[in-house]
């Protein structure tokens, strides 16, 4: 499907565009079912948080209708959406007064093995750790190098994903997902407020727990504690839950609230 620069099929970007330039600008990637971009308002609410931290111009009402537009004429598939500050002078400075440029790219649905989904995922240990950067933590910023190098520190298909630690060696996130563990009957996922992005679906999966009264945490988690979790798995708003059965040394069983929590996530997913 063609691609969508400012609500206009396009096949070209603007080289003055300050997305390419400097990673200035925002993005979101949506699973898309039956027409309908899954976990919209989430999706819309994390971009409007990144709008204001970064002080960019946007209308998320006409980013939304644009959305629901690309999306009824794609059917299935993944959806990713680009917004950046739009175009600039040479020079870090931003017109204050520029607006934002939209960009929506339409992508076949991702084709994982079932079996990550049923038997879990063994993760990769990356040396590329994140800095810390509260005035970006949490963000879905357009500056990934950090995933790039992580991502290409392993090329086996042994390891579906990569777990990410920051500069003081706490758990953080997979290189595309977030992650959760169980203790006790006790969700736990790492608090986000120094690095790493708070994935709409960690966010959905706490609201459900929360629902259910699965007693929830927001902390730092260290690799000790990795290795006491009764449970470990990720998640991200494509795929929905993999369970984690293994990290180097260490493994897990696939456990009873991560099969709960994944067939909540199937469901949404499958909407």
């Amino acid at each position: 499907m063609d691609c969508w620069v400012d609500g206009q099929p396009a096949d070209s970007l603007s080289l003055k565009d300050r997305g390419l330039a400097y990673g200035d600008g925002l993005f979101e990637t949506f699973a898309v079912r039956n027409g309908q971009p899954i976990l919209l308002d989430r999706h819309l609410a994390r971009l409007a948080e990144g709008c204001v931290r970064l002080a960019i111009a946007a209308d998320i009402q006409l980013i939304r209708q644009e959305l629901l537009s690309y999306a009824a004429a794609m059917g299935e598939g993944v959806l990713k959406l680009i917004l950046t500050r739009g175009d600039g002078l040479r020079g870090y400075a931003p017109d204050p007064a520029a607006p934002g440029r939209r960009v929506l790219q339409g992508n076949p649905p991702s084709a994982y093995p079932a079996a990550h989904a049923e038997q879990g995922v063994r993760l990769f240990p990356c040396s590329t750790r994140l800095a810390k950067q509260p005035l970006l933590a949490g963000l879905k910023h357009l500056n990934r190098l950090e995933q790039v190098l992580a991502r290409a520190e392993w090329q086996d298909s042994e390891h579906a994903e990569g777990l990410m630690l920051d500069q003081a060696g706490r758990v953080v996130e997979g290189v595309f997902s977030n992650i959760f563990l169980v203790r006790d009957g006790v969700l736990i996922t790492p608090d986000l407020k120094r690095c790493g992005v708070a994935g709409v679906m960690r966010a959905e999966i706490l609201f459900q727990a929360e629902s259910l009264a699965i007693p929830t945490q927001i902390a730092d988690i260290s690799l000790e504690q990795l290795q006491w979790a009764d449970e470990v798995f990720i998640c991200n708003s494509v795929y929905g839950v993999w369970p984690v059965r293994a990290y180097a040394a260490l493994s897990w069983p696939v456990g009873p609230l991560t099969r709960k929590l994944q067939t909540i996530a199937r469901a949404l997913l499958d909407a």
